[in-house]
């Protein structure tokens, strides 16, 4: 077995307080714009199998226990005793949460005392830009109040995070450029004007925006690619290369070698493999072994990308561990790698580079 420190989950969100029916749970599995098709179950997924592949063991059950029967036991825990198990178990000795998402969630200091580990909070900017908009009734006031929200939140937190590029493939690129003030007062009068209270950041120059504001703060940016081709990047990316920025792509999965293929390009990015590894399960030692065949071994940092279940925080990090020995270690039983060396590398991913990223030990 590859020896690894406690792991730094570099991205993750918090874990529901409620407890969940079979629906509620299957529906939190996987991100889907709706229910599994009539007849199926989200749990005939690869995340799905996985999840019983981990987690019962975890809660006093057989591997592979049947759904019906690991939420029985979930019920019979309580939401409480089944997160501390499974946060317990999966070996994170640091959480980064994002703390931007809607919901029920547990914070950084309640997620960290259910799994005996530390936590930091990341900021998610556009939830900076909505706190903004429901306390101001102008333009100039939410212009002025998100200035200074993400000023103050720069002094406390890890981390900013934002949704940078398009979530599908084939979308546009994003403009890589700051968006001129006219630009921004035009775009920010017509998002007040037309949001819900609460509503979404979605407006492109808003978003740009956000992000050229996070820039001079010094702060690690992480970058949501969702499901689309993080090359729509690309521009921003070079743009920020001179101003001592550090990017942290996110997701990406299936395009996951283009995330490493940016991490080798340009010094100033660094790859995720977060919860792409969870949601493929059986085969995630294949994607890690294509995160590395192009990464650098320090620019590439481990996350669970859990949210919700706990149940997706212990299933990253277990997956995680397992696709890492086998990777690692095949590598070193064919005579490649010397045990020495995939020791090193897998301290670095599953921690060191992002200790050292995010300055989790001082500056």
């Amino acid at each position: 077995m590859i020896e690894t420190p406690p792991l730094v989950d570099q991205y993750c969100h918090g874990v529901l307080r409620t407890e969940l029916g079979l629906g509620t749970f299957e529906a939190q599995l996987i991100p889907s714009a709706g229910p599994p098709a009539a007849g199926t179950t989200f749990f005939d997924t690869q995340t799905g199998f996985a999840v019983r592949r981990w987690c019962p063991p975890l809660l006093g059950l057989e591997p592979h226990a049947a759904p019906a029967r690991y939420l029985a036991r979930r019920r019979e825990l309580g939401p409480a005793e089944t997160a501390r198990r499974l946060l317990r178990g999966s070996g994170a000795g640091v959480y980064l949460v994002d703390t931007g998402q809607a919901g029920d969630l547990t914070g950084p200091k309640e997620l960290a005392l259910a799994g005996d580990a530390e936590a930091f909070e990341t900021v998610r900017l556009e939830a900076l830009a909505v706190q903004a908009a429901d306390t101001s009734g102008t333009v100039a006031g939410f212009l002025a109040g998100l200035a200074e929200a993400v000023h103050h939140a720069a002094a406390g937190a890890a981390a900013f995070a934002c949704a940078a590029a398009p979530d599908h493939a084939g979308g546009p690129a994003l403009d890589p450029d700051p968006p001129g003030p006219g630009e921004v007062r035009g775009a920010a009068g017509r998002w007040l004007a037309g949001r819900p209270r609460g509503g979404p950041v979605r407006d492109p120059v808003l978003l740009r925006h956000l992000l050229w504001s996070a820039v001079p703060s010094g702060l690690p940016l992480q970058l949501h690619t969702g499901t689309g081709d993080p090359a729509a990047l690309t521009g921003f990316v070079r743009a920020t290369g001179r101003l001592g920025t550090r990017l942290v792509l996110l997701g990406g999965h299936p395009y996951h070698r283009h995330t490493a293929r940016l991490a080798e390009v340009f010094p100033h990015v660094y790859a995720d493999a977060g919860a792409g590894l969870g949601r493929t399960g059986a085969r995630a030692a294949a994607v890690l072994a294509e995160l590395l065949e192009t990464a650098p071994f320090g620019k590439l940092l481990f996350s669970s990308g859990g949210r919700g279940l706990p149940e997706l925080h212990a299933v990253g990090a277990l997956v995680f561990r397992e696709a890492l020995t086998r990777v690692l270690g095949g590598w070193v039983a064919e005579g490649s790698w010397s045990w020495r060396d995939a020791d090193r590398v897998a301290a670095m991913v599953a921690a060191g580079t992002a200790r050292r990223l995010y300055r989790l030990d001082g500056p």
